[in-house]
């Protein structure tokens, strides 16, 4: 019985504390995911709490792994699993039918799982749950109830500072694919032997009237009684996709400059703003005048954006450095609002938020450094 006992506490306190740590080191991520399914249902007015959600969750979910796996409080920790458990396993099924997003967000983008797989990681996980609900009352905690909960308190608090932390400074673990020292090129090609994305096509012929269906190997392509109407491809099988599959630049007069930036040898500094209605003007400014800075000491400035012109602010122009990206790229790219990189040949060199952009002065020595280094 202990055994089983140490043993399911072990699988569900770490499964809870993973999902909530990787949630809190991202909270944008999370932010992003209840977005995209607040969409997806149709309660897009929930969007400006998200980030509410997203804090609340990943609180509760490391705090009821910490309880279940060390034994502080376990009934409260057991009986916050089995309530998170009861919410999300129907919830997880309806979406794994549905499908209205593809990529279920349980444990952030440290782990891509689909829905189906989430799913049924829940059905499996509700194993060990059960049974610790089960003989809740002959595992006795650890600690009393006053050093119990105070435990727990700081805990809580310790985390949501944590969070907080990440949400300012930018993930204390990039798990997307444009983290730091990533060759950017690299990243966007399908390596020799991968598998493609494979289609059956199918003709569309008629004949006296009648509509017959050919495949590439029977279609009447001699037989001048068969008239073509139309062909159709269905997808078969997905193939390899890189980890960097849709960043497309483009400048203020609508060129494609994604090659040229990312083969440049200069340093680049690149200001990432997802939506000039939503920062900081201050921020925004801040940023301008650090590129302009960059630019007169030979450092390449771009600001990066998924705005449209007449949301820009009055200092843009097509000298300023504005180009256009997808939201999703740069929501992906850096998890701040304005963020920055610092690139050279393709390769990010540095990553901030507008929280710790260095000051002027430290960026041209940090591209002294770098050059004194090769």
């Amino acid at each position: 019985m202990k055994i089983i006992n140490y043993i399911s506490r072990f699988i569900v306190g770490v499964v809870f504390l993973f999902s909530g740590t990787v949630k809190a080191i991202d909270p944008l991520g999370s932010v992003y995911k209840f977005q995209d399914y607040f969409t997806a249902f149709n309660l897009g007015f929930l969007d400006n709490i998200s980030l509410l959600f997203a804090v609340f969750l990943c609180s509760l979910e490391f705090l009821a792994g910490f309880s279940v796996l060390f034994n502080i409080r376990f009934k409260a920790g057991i009986l916050t699993v089995m309530l998170l458990m009861i919410l999300f396993t129907p919830l997880t099924f309806v979406l794994a039918l549905t499908n209205p997003v593809s990529d279920c967000g349980c444990f952030g983008d440290a782990i891509h799982l689909t829905n189906w797989q989430t799913f049924f990681k829940n059905i499996i996980l509700l194993v060990p749950a059960i049974w610790l609900f089960i003989h809740k009352n002959k595992i006795v905690s650890q600690t009393g109830i006053a050093r119990g909960w105070a435990l727990l308190s700081i805990i809580a608090a310790l985390f949501v500072a944590f969070i907080f932390y990440n949400l300012r400074y930018l993930p204390v673990i990039d798990f997307l694919p444009y983290k730091t020292g990533t060759h950017l090129p690299d990243k966007m090609i399908i390596p020799e032997g991968m598998p493609t994305d494979k289609y059956e096509t199918t003709f569309i012929y008629e004949k006296n009237g009648e509509r017959k269906e050919f495949d590439l190997n029977n279609y009447p392509a001699d037989d001048t009684t068969w008239k073509f109407v139309d062909q159709k491809s269905v997808l078969v099988s997905k193939g390899y996709v890189p980890p960097i599959h849709d960043l497309v630049i483009t400048s203020w007069n609508g060129k494609n400059i994604t090659k040229e930036i990312l083969s440049s040898k200069n340093f680049t500094l690149v200001m990432v703003v997802k939506d000039m209605n939503e920062a900081d003007p201050e921020l925004v400014k801040t940023g301008y005048e650090t590129g302009i800075f960059c630019k007169n000491n030979s450092i390449d400035f771009y600001r990066f954006t998924s705005s449209s012109e007449d949301e820009f602010p009055p200092y843009s122009d097509e000298e300023s450095g504005i180009c256009f990206v997808d939201e999703t790229v740069l929501k992906t790219m850096v998890r701040a609002d304005p963020g920055y990189l610092l690139l050279r040949d393709g390769t990010i060199l540095h990553k901030w938020s507008w929280a710790n952009l260095p000051d002027n002065e430290e960026i041209l020595k940090i591209t002294t450094d770098i050059n004194s280094n090769i």
